[in-house]
């Protein structure tokens, strides 16, 4: 897989499945930008990573939906085109149904849903339009194995990415007379800096039995399906889902 001179806009880019993007783009040939909401020293680090020159970083949250025009065209300034568009961002929020109050039970639907789903909805529009003005482009939309087994003590997370998986699909069908591709990619739980802070001892022995190779993804792993789906010569899977999940989780 090759993306020499293709710029390429990764959202959530400082750390975890987004760094692991971005650096495996760039490997590539890729010109990256970064877009990150707040850590701009991980960022930072990020980018000075980073193989070759012309990559940016994009300051922006994007779950301000004025911001996603924003970005889009800030990109576009700045590179000329969008080829390829990965919705990476996202966040999850504990909320047990019968643990929680009800404020804290909608907060938790309203800004899930508007990070997770609602923004990366606003992305596609603003990206398939910019695509649509330069004859086409790839956009990879990252899910979860949360959408098909459910989350039970964060059922927003689930519902998000279940609605992120019927929009992709949906948009597939849609975008491609003009010539611009939509894959999905839907990880299980992925080896990144925030797991390792976030999870007890117990949390991760339960993970690691979850799989038959005893071990939870790593970024890379990732990356590298998000990598497939951009690519050319990929573009009859456009509206697939891949898991990537180690077999912990098989759907018919």
């Amino acid at each position: 897989m090759e993306f020499t001179g293709k710029k390429v806009l990764i959202t959530g880019a400082s750390r975890g499945i987004g760094k692991a993007t971005a650096l495996a783009f760039a490997e590539k040939g890729a010109k990256v930008g970064l877009n990150f909401r707040s850590n701009v020293e991980e960022a930072e680090k990020t980018l000075a990573e980073l193989t070759g020159k012309g990559h940016e970083l994009f300051q922006n949250d994007i779950s301000k939906k004025e911001n996603c025009e924003t970005l889009i065209n800030d990109f576009v300034s700045a590179y000329g085109q969008l080829d390829v568009l990965v919705n990476n961002a996202g966040i999850s929020i504990f909320h047990e149904i019968d643990q929680v109050d009800f404020e804290h039970w909608t907060h938790a639907w309203e800004t899930t849903f508007q990070t997770n789903l609602f923004a990366t909805a606003n992305l596609c529009y603003w990206g398939a339009k910019a695509m649509i003005e330069t004859g086409g482009g790839r956009i990879v939309n990252v899910s979860s194995r949360g959408a098909f087994r459910g989350e039970p003590t964060k059922p927003a997370y689930g519902a998000s990415k279940a609605a992120l998986n019927a929009m992709s699909q949906s948009l597939a069908k849609k975008l491609a007379p003009h010539n611009i591709y939509i894959g999905v990619v839907a990880p299980g739980f992925t080896e990144t800096e925030m797991a390792a802070v976030t999870l007890t001892p117990v949390e991760r022995e339960n993970l690691l039995r979850e799989s038959p190779f005893q071990r939870m993804a790593q970024p890379k792993e990732v990356a590298h399906a998000i990598l497939f789906l951009a690519s050319e010569g990929a573009e009859y899977t456009s509206g697939t889902i891949i898991d990537v999940n180690g077999a912990s989780y098989l759907r018919s």
